[in-house]
């Protein structure tokens, strides 16, 4: 067996061992399933393209998203907690109105 290193940034990493490792599969496997098809196809084994770009916009408004929430330290909070949040800043704005 080879070994294959890949440099990819932390958060990408992560991210994409959460998905596999939701479908029971580590990185490693992974990636050598998608070395496979790319074998048994001749190629990317998916459509590489950028021709959909309020798709790509999306995505991109997600990452930031994502990327606001981790640095404000909230991206872990329950439904509950946002909407105690919520509720507690509604409180407060009325209480500043009255």
């Amino acid at each position: 067996m080879e070994l294959l290193q890949v440099r990819v940034d932390k958060k990408t990493k992560e991210r994409a061992a959460a998905v596999f490792e939701s479908i029971g599969m580590d990185l490693s496997t992974a990636v050598r399933v998608f070395l496979r098809k790319a074998i048994l196809v001749g190629g990317i084994p998916f459509e590489v393209t950028n021709s959909d770009k309020l798709t790509v916009d999306a995505m991109m408004a997600l990452e930031e998203m994502r990327d606001i929430s981790e640095a404000n330290g909230n991206c872990n909070m329950t439904l509950e907690e946002i909407n105690e949040e919520i509720a507690a800043a509604r409180r407060e704005r009325k209480r500043k109105d009255e």
